[in-house]
């Protein structure tokens, strides 16, 4: 398991004073409000203190310390924030980090393997596990992360089960 965690990614600068617009990678943008600081990328060798946090429509603005102008600020585009994983936030029961589910084998509930999980696609409505089909890797099976189809989903055993009704994995 990583032991970094993307919380978010610098996408463009707000102002002349060196704000930065960051695109959350978490459900609960307000997270950011809770840290006191965070790295730039993977490097834990020095800590990106927060001055300020505000909010302009699904993007988080942050005042990074030590990045007071706009040239400075366009140097972290494209850059991820990170924290340590040991300073993540406590989930709900049945509530996963993407990046644990990334790597996880899928089998049905009938102990087929179907594939590994390669990403997990967030939606307004529900999550989509991406699925690396096992039998043909260029094919790509979606299945909805609800427990119609989600039968049980375990880190420690590094899989899923799922239900598929039919025609969902072809």
């Amino acid at each position: 398991m990583p032991t970094l965690l993307k919380v978010g990614q610098i996408v463009n600068v707000q102002g002349i004073r060196g704000e930065v617009r960051v695109y959350p990678l978490t459900d609960y943008k307000e997270r950011f409000e809770e840290l006191e600081w965070v790295y730039m990328d993977y490097n834990r060798e020095e800590k990106i203190y927060i001055e300020k946090v505000r909010y302009k429509n699904n993007l988080v603005l942050l005042k990074l310390k030590g990045i007071d102008d706009r040239n400075v600020a366009e140097r972290l585009k494209n850059k991820y924030l990170t924290i340590d994983r040991e300073n993540a936030r406590t989930l709900p029961e049945d509530t996963y980090l993407i990046v644990d589910l990334i790597g996880l084998k899928v089998f049905t509930d009938e102990e087929k393997f179907i594939g590994t999980v390669k990403n997990v696609i967030q939606n307004a409505g529900q999550d989509l596990y991406e699925i690396e089909d096992a039998t043909n890797p260029k094919k790509t099976i979606l299945i909805p992360a609800v427990g119609a189809f989600i039968k049980e989903v375990s880190i420690e055993k590094g899989h899923i089960i799922v239900m598929p009704i039919e025609g969902l994995i072809e």
